[in-house]
C-alpha cells in the first residue's frame, strides 16, 4: 500500500505544478457550456444549463482519467519506470497506483466544474446527492482510466497516444449526448451511439446529479436519461452496470498489459527517434 500510495501522491504533486493545464481544463467546460447549452433548449429540456453541465462535468471526468495516463509513457520515456522496477515492487502495485492517481485528478476537476457550476444554477435538494456524485465520478475516473492505462501500456508512445486518445475521445463525446443531443443525431449514428459506453454513463450520471431517480421510465425516456431500444428500455441503473463491465474488463486488460509490457526495449532516443518518423 504505501508503493501505491507513493506513486499516487507524485502523480498528484505533478498534476498540481501544472497549473497552465488546470486553468484550461476548468475554462474549456464552460466554453461548451455556453456554446451547446442552446441546443437543448429546442428539445424539450426542463432545465438545459444543469442538463449541459452534468454532461460537461462527466465528459471532463473521462477525458482527464483518458489523457492523464500519458504520464505513464513520460515515465517510462524518461526512465523513471525502469528505477521503479528495479525495487522489489510487483506491478500490479504500479498498475493501482497510476489508475487511482488518475481517477483522483479526473474526480478533483470534475469537483472544481461542479463547484462553480453551483453558482450558476446547480442545486441539490437531497444532502447525499453531492456524495453520490463524487462516487459516481471516482467509478467513472477508475473505469476510463483503465481504458487509458491500456492504451498506453500499449502504444508506449506519446506522439501516437495522443493521437490516439483524440481519435478515440471526441467521437466518444460527441456521440454520448453530452453535447449534443442523441434525437438531433441522425438515426445510423443514433444507432452507433448505443455501442458508446459514454453514451451510458452520460445518461446514469445525470440522472444522479440532476436527482431524476424518481422519474417514470417513461419520464426517463422522454428526457433521454434512459433508451429504448425495440420493446426494451435501457433504464439508468442498467447504464450503470453496462459501464461497470465494461470498466471491469479494460481494468483487468490494462493491469494484464502493463504486467507484461517489456520496459528494457523502451528507451528515450528510441522514442524520439519514433516520434520524428512517425
Amino acid at each position: 500500500m504505501n508503493i501505491i500510495g507513493a506513486l499516487w501522491f507524485r502523480n498528484i504533486k505533478i498534476f498540481v505544478r501544472n497549473r497552465i493545464q488546470l486553468v484550461f481544463a476548468i475554462i474549456m467546460p464552460f466554453f461548451f457550456l455556453y456554446v451547446f447549452s442552446a441546443i437543448f433548449k429546442t428539445d424539450n429540456i426542463t432545465n438545459p444549463v444543469n442538463y449541459m453541465l452534468a454532461g460537461i462535468v462527466i465528459t471532463t471526468v473521462f477525458q482527464t482519467s483518458l489523457t492523464i495516463a500519458s504520464s505513464t509513457i513520460d515515465d517510462i520515456v524518461s526512465g523513471f519506470m525502469k528505477e521503479v522496477l528495479v525495487s522489489p515492487v510487483k506491478r500490479i502495485q504500479i498498475a493501482a497506483g497510476q489508475l487511482l492517481s488518475a481517477a483522483t485528478i479526473a474526480t478533483f476537476q470534475g469537483i472544481i466544474i461542479l463547484f462553480i457550476g453551483y453558482f450558476i444554477g446547480l442545486k441539490f435538494t437531497s444532502f447525499f446527492t453531492p456524495f453520490a456524485v463524487i462516487i459516481v465520478m471516482i467509478m467513472v475516473g477508475l473505469v476510463f482510466s483503465g481504458l487509458g492505462l491500456f492504451l498506453a501500456a500499449t502504444v508506449k508512445n506519446s506522439q501516437t497516444f495522443q493521437v490516439v486518445v483524440a481519435a478515440i475521445s471526441m467521437p466518444l463525446t460527441f456521440l454520448s449526448g453530452a453535447y449534443i443531443p442523441l434525437s438531433l443525431l441522425p438515426k445510423t449514428l443514433q444507432y452507433v451511439a448505443y455501442f458508446n459506453p459514454m453514451t451510458y454513463t452520460t445518461a446514469f450520471f445525470r440522472t444522479i446529479i440532476l436527482e431524476k431517480t424518481a422519474l417514470t421510465t417513461e419520464e426517463l425516456v422522454g428526457e433521454q436519461l434512459a433508451f429504448e431500444i425495440g420493446d426494451f428500455v435501457i433504464t439508468p441503473l442498467i447504464s450503470m452496470v453496462i459501464v461497470l463491465l465494461f470498466g471491469l474488463v479494460f481494468l483487468l486488460l490494462s493491469t494484464l498489459v502493463f504486467t507484461k509490457v517489456d520496459f528494457s526495449r523502451i528507451n528515450r532516443s528510441k522514442n524520439k527517434e519514433e516520434d520524428i518518423w512517425s
